[in-house]
């Protein structure tokens, strides 16, 4: 049975022929998920919520994109959602061992480190955050695809329904972006911005 044909029926309200669809696309959608959050647990909820999307979104389904390329959006916006969830959660963490002075009542040891260069590090970690909360969504959206998940320019064009070249000139003018907002700031280490974004991956 062709894609069309399982969709046709799913829409009909065969039960059956869109499990048939999951299962033609979860591999593909649960490898896009752990890509975008690095966790398996968070993976596995962002894929379900995906196929629960689609389900319940299979009426206007209209067919202008393959199912897969559909369902693919559909899990960027759901990892993209765990992220910001995650974010969220990180801050309250952090805000519960901050002082009333500003000052984390808990750090890590770490002799071997130069405080100098860690200080430099965790500046230029935060800068790089507040620039990318600066940004409008879309380039936020695919800088944490691309820099933070580490998605390649197929995997984005995918999930974004963009051509390969489309993808490459907005990430371009996102990094951009990015560095205009850094530099404005006085960050004069934004000429690397992708280094910073990359490191925000490991906190």
């Amino acid at each position: 049975m062709t894609e069309a044909e399982l969709i046709a029926r799913a829409k009909a309200g065969d039960q059956g022929a869109f499990e048939q669809l999951v299962l033609d696309n979860q591999n593909r959608v649960y490898s896009l998920a752990l890509r975008m959050l690095d966790d398996p647990e968070d993976a596995q909820d962002a894929a379900q919520e995906a196929f629960l999307n689609a389900w319940r979104a299979l009426p206007s389904f209209k067919g202008e994109s393959s199912f897969s390329t559909w369902v693919y959006r559909l899990t960027s916006n759901a990892c993209i959602d765990h992220l910001r969830r995650r974010k969220r959660r990180r801050d309250l963490e952090v805000a519960s061992l901050t002082g009333e002075d500003g000052e984390s009542d808990w750090e890590p040891a770490d002799h071997q480190s130069d405080p100098a260069l860690q200080t430099e590090r965790r500046m230029a970690k935060e800068a790089v955050e507040e620039g990318l909360r600066s940004l409008p969504d879309h380039q936020r959206e695919i800088l944490v695809m691309r820099e933070l998940s580490g998605l390649s320019y197929q995997e984005i064009g995918a999930a974004l329904d963009l051509d390969l070249g489309t993808v490459k000139s907005r990430i371009a003018r996102a990094r951009l972006a990015l560095k205009k907002i850094l530099t404005a700031e006085g960050n004069f280490f934004a000429s690397d911005t992708s280094t910073q974004t990359n490191e925000t991956k490991r906190r």
